[in-house]
């Protein structure tokens, strides 16, 4: 079983800044890919952005230029690092880790989700 542990969310105004972390554990062999998605209140989750095992990058239009995904392989973690953040950056992000577990084989893996509330 793999476990996400996420941590960094909170409450910044307008054009501050943020650094989500997501720690991986478990019986973790590899990972193919890490990420972040949120859900605002009444809308459906979506992508943030995700960052393969080969260092390639994926980010949703409204958030490029002003965020950053990175991994930690050696410590399992993926960060989100959010920059001029907007009011519309407001929701719960969800660490999303898809990869194969020992004994077990391919997992995908979402965190308990933490609170972003942009507001002035």
């Amino acid at each position: 079983q793999v476990q996400l542990v996420e941590s960094g969310g909170g409450l910044v105004q307008p054009g501050g800044s943020l650094r989500l972390s997501c720690a991986a554990s478990g019986n973790i062999f590899s990972m193919y890919v890490m990420g972040w998605y949120r859900q605002a209140p009444g809308k459906q989750r979506e992508l943030v952005a995700t960052r393969t095992s080969d260092g390639s990058t994926n980010y949703a239009d409204s958030v490029k230029g002003r965020f950053t995904i990175s991994r930690d392989n050696a410590k399992n973690t993926v960060y989100l690092q959010m920059n001029s953040l907007k009011l519309e950056d407001t929701g719960v992000y969800y660490c999303n880790v898809e990869g194969t577990a020992w004994v077990t084989g391919k997992f995908t893996s979402w965190g308990q989700g933490t609170q972003v509330t942009v507001s002035s």
